[in-house]
């Protein structure tokens, strides 16, 4: 039997969803993936599912994240996506946005083109262009990904460890509204990331690839076959145009878009009672 079959046999999609579920709540550091990887996207979205239905809230929308071109053919993908959760949105305003970064986990922070569902989108509905999928927006905004996870590898795991765990999503928020975003030729503002003050990053709409919209027909697809259409009202976030900023609780980060403004953030210590989505539970179980 090869190594590859044995560690699909292995993988346990109810214990790993049960375990960073538990480690999210509870704000507590994963020290490896829990359990043997799976070996392609339907086992990371399998984990996804179930931690989905264990987590006490309700989706208000999700991220989609790039799979980088050396495992594109290999995962039969271009995009990870993961679920955004109603209590991690958070709306843009004067004072900085707190981020509540797990000790010892992953954080970063994205600069983001977002945008807003304007109907439902139908249930049996898995394929779609990007006009299509854009038929269904009613806004498209600014706005910054708050990447996080209790597994501080998890991006050096790849897409496959990504989809387990949320996507490696911990907030999202939702800056101002592009204006004419639709007659726009450049597709919105550029933008730029800071953390402490330092340049770390610059992007547009363009540096996705396919553009926003190409994101948005990818996860209406993915979504859609895995029983969850698009709602009015739910945000997609369509992915890191800046590239992935790594901070660390006590660092700041201002993100600027143009003639839109700019959102600054502040990267605290998560806390149970602070950890994104509800309270944590018990869970006796420490080890990854």
């Amino acid at each position: 039997m090869s190594d590859s079959v044995s560690i699909s046999a292995a993988f346990d999609p109810d214990e790993a969803a049960r375990r960073f579920v538990a480690a999210r709540l509870q704000a507590r550091a994963l020290p490896a993936f829990p359990g043997p990887l799976p070996d392609g996207l339907a086992g990371g979205y399998a984990c996804q599912d179930r931690a989905i239905a264990l987590w006490p809230d309700q989706i208000a929308g999700w991220k989609v994240g790039r799979i980088p071109d050396d495992l594109q053919e290999s995962l039969g993908a271009t995009r990870v996506v993961g679920p955004v959760f109603s209590h991690t949105l958070i709306h843009a305003g004067v004072e900085p946005a707190v981020l509540a970064v797990i000790p010892g986990g992953f954080a970063a922070v994205e600069a983001e083109y977002i945008y807003r569902i304007g109907r439902d989108a139908p249930a049996g509905k898995t394929r779609w262009t990007p006009e299509e999928a854009l038929d269904f927006v009613d806004a498209e905004l600014v706005g910054v990904e708050f990447a996080g996870s209790p597994l501080a590898t998890i991006n050096l795991l790849g897409p496959c460890a990504v989809a387990s765990d949320f996507g490696n999503n911990a907030a999202l928020i939702l800056g101002p509204e592009i204006p004419g975003w639709r007659s726009r030729t450049d597709g919105g503002p550029t933008c730029q990331v800071f953390t402490d003050g330092v340049p770390v990053g610059t992007g547009s709409p363009a540096s996705i690839p396919g553009g926003p919209a190409a994101s948005l027909a990818i996860l209406m697809g993915l979504a859609a076959g895995r029983g969850y259409p698009l709602k009015t009202g739910q945000y997609v976030t369509t992915g890191a145009a800046s590239g992935i900023h790594d901070i660390e609780a006590g660092q700041t980060a201002r993100i600027t878009f143009g003639e839109l403004g700019e959102i600054r953030c502040v990267a605290v210590p998560a806390r149970p009672d602070r950890s994104p989505g509800g309270k944590a539970k018990d869970d006796d179980h420490d080890g990854p």
